[in-house]
């Protein structure tokens, strides 16, 4: 029988890697795009020794025809966009590129997928940031969405255009509301790389001080490979729907930070100071999730929690 073909948008990030890492597990064959596929890098395929064994193709996500051809030319089974401008922080400083990526770039593959008709069932990276604060609550698929930056109103905008095409033109497509996964493979720019790397620079010797915004945050962290599993049992459903992905329980960014600077025998009250550059125009202040219906429809669960979470990435430092 011939492979089941998957197309990732997105495949240079830290969910696509680890997406074609498990696809690829599962005997598939792997197509992922790159604006510019022959000179883009791709470390986090070569690091999980995936670079010879997936298909790359050049696509800009904001141009239509861009997007249309590359569904033609491959006819995935199962098309995911994992793709768009993905720092919440960032997000604040360049809006306009934050919503078209994200924004423009999905009703891109929605429609072109509508005028192809074929059956590619697709997954769409939705996050739980469109839900803004959950308060000591946790959100499930019917909880209102009061997004908190310019990424979660995004996030929001897409969700709602893959539910439209899903109503209007029957199409197979589902979108993952997922809250915050982390691993070894975020770049720094992200606060829990950013602490673990930190921390391990300190243990070998780095007089540095860490600078950080707000600790009493609160978010519900989770372990990147274990949720992209839950993406690809979305488009195994009869029929395509919506999910939270989460681990159901939150803490705050001290928290993070005390776990992985104790993970190296620190104690992180000497090696870090509040810097209010790092403090964003808007925040969450708590945000939590509820992924029952994926336990319930997709016999997903959370494999790690918080510590669990931190343990790897301090392992990875230690390896690195």
């Amino acid at each position: 029988m011939a492979k089941r073909r998957a197309l990732i948008f997105g495949i240079s990030g830290q969910d696509g890697a680890y997406l074609a890492q498990w696809l690829l597990k599962k005997g598939y064959q792997v197509d992922g795009t790159s604006r510019d596929a022959a000179t883009a890098d791709f470390g986090r395929l070569k690091s999980l020794g995936l670079g010879a064994q997936v298909r790359l193709h050049s696509v800009v996500l904001s141009d239509f025809r861009s997007v249309h051809e590359v569904l033609k030319a491959t006819r995935p089974q199962e098309a995911y966009n994992l793709s768009g401008q993905s720092s919440v922080g960032l997000s604040f400083s360049q809006p306009m590129e934050t919503f078209e990526s994200i924004t423009l770039g999905g009703l891109n593959i929605l429609e072109a997928l509508r005028l192809i008709k074929g059956r590619t069932r697709f997954y769409n990276a939705s996050s739980g940031d469109c839900f803004g604060d959950t308060g000591g609550k946790k959100a499930d698929e019917s909880a209102a969405f009061r997004p908190h930056s310019p990424y979660g109103v995004a996030k929001a905008a897409a969700f709602w255009a893959v539910a439209n095409y899903r109503q209007a033109y029957g199409l197979h497509a589902s979108s993952g509301l997922l809250f915050n996964h982390e691993s070894p493979l975020r770049p720094e720019r992200f606060v829990t790389r950013k602490v673990v790397a930190a921390a391990a620079r300190i243990a070998r010797g780095s007089r540095e001080k860490l600078a950080l915004g707000d600790l009493s945050i609160r978010r519900d962290w989770g372990w990147a490979p274990d949720y992209v599993q839950a993406m690809w049992a979305m488009l195994q459903r009869p029929r395509g729907g919506d999910y939270v992905i989460a681990t159901g329980r939150n803490h705050s960014l001290q928290e993070f930070v005390a776990a992985a600077f104790a993970c190296f025998g620190l104690d992180w009250r000497a090696h870090v100071k509040i810097d209010r550059r790092f403090f964003r125009p808007d925040e969450i202040r708590s945000n939590c999730g509820n992924a029952g219906k994926a336990r319930r429809d997709l016999g997903w669960k959370a494999a790690l929690d918080m510590s669990g979470v931190v343990e790897r990435m301090a392992e990875a430092e230690r390896l690195a």
